[in-house]
């Protein structure tokens, strides 16, 4: 641990974005932590599959001086979650309409359970050209079905904008099994939005309940942070408290 985690410094907040999306989707909950001097990044992640992004994003965590909260959006709740199991100062996780995985749990025949969802159908499967040459498959969300499923509570304009800008995801990110997660060691959050139709209501509920996160509950659509950064702040910000005063105790 670097000598900040040991003296107890203030956490970093470190906000990773989940598919379909980008850094930009925390905006919103970024300006109104800056606002409170909270110290904030949000690091690209690089969507190609759970081992990769959370090699990724773990040296974005080890490369910060002092203790991490990790919060991840939808898919990136996995990513947090294992790379938190490799680096050593993150000191407690948020989970924002997240996936709180299970060691060797595949996320694609987890997100297949939930009965919220309606994001299956409206996939679109696409080549790209994998390390070595080869063909590899990523998928991206039909524009048409895009506002419905991913941001029913954004304006028209605003969800249009979205889908022209969306990232795509490598199709290993659902197939590869997730690693031993972090949420089994550190204290977890989650803010879980009661008309998520992309990951799922149920499922990433029952996922929260599973990693004994305490949990708030929001009326919004799967992208939570972005309609209601206020709360979404808040959230973040109570647990910033906690484990605050859990990393000055043992400084």
């Amino acid at each position: 641990m670097s000598e900040a985690t040991h003296n107890g410094g203030a956490p970093t907040v470190v906000l990773v974005h989940g598919a379909f999306a980008d850094a930009s989707s925390w905006n919103g909950v970024i300006e109104r932590l800056q606002a409170d001097g909270v110290s904030v990044t949000a690091p690209a992640n690089p969507l190609r599959g759970i081992s990769i992004d959370s090699a990724y994003i773990a040296s974005v965590f080890e490369q910060i001086d002092g203790p991490v909260l990790a919060v991840g959006h939808s898919y990136a709740g996995a990513v947090i979650s294992n790379a938190a199991s490799k680096a050593e100062n993150v000191v407690g996780l948020v989970f924002v309409s997240a996936f709180a995985t299970e060691d060797g749990e595949l996320l694609g025949e987890a997100a297949s359970t939930s009965k919220d969802s309606i994001l299956g159908p409206i996939q679109v499967a696409r080549n790209y050209p994998g390390p070595g040459g080869e063909q590899a498959v990523e998928v991206t969300i039909d524009p048409a079905g895009f506002h419905e499923a991913f941001c029913a509570d954004l304006p028209d304009e605003q969800a249009a904008e979205m889908a022209a800008t969306q990232r795509p995801i490598a199709q290993l990110a659902f197939t590869e099994p997730s690693g031993p997660p972090a949420w089994k060691k550190l204290p977890s959050w989650a803010v879980v939005a009661t008309g998520d139709k992309a990951a799922g209501t149920d499922l990433t509920r029952s996922m929260a309940e599973r990693a004994g996160a305490t949990i708030t509950e929001l009326d919004g659509s799967h992208v939570i942070m972005i309609s209601q950064p206020d709360p979404v702040a808040g959230v973040i910000a109570e647990a910033l408290a906690a484990v605050g005063s859990m990393t000055a105790a043992v400084g």
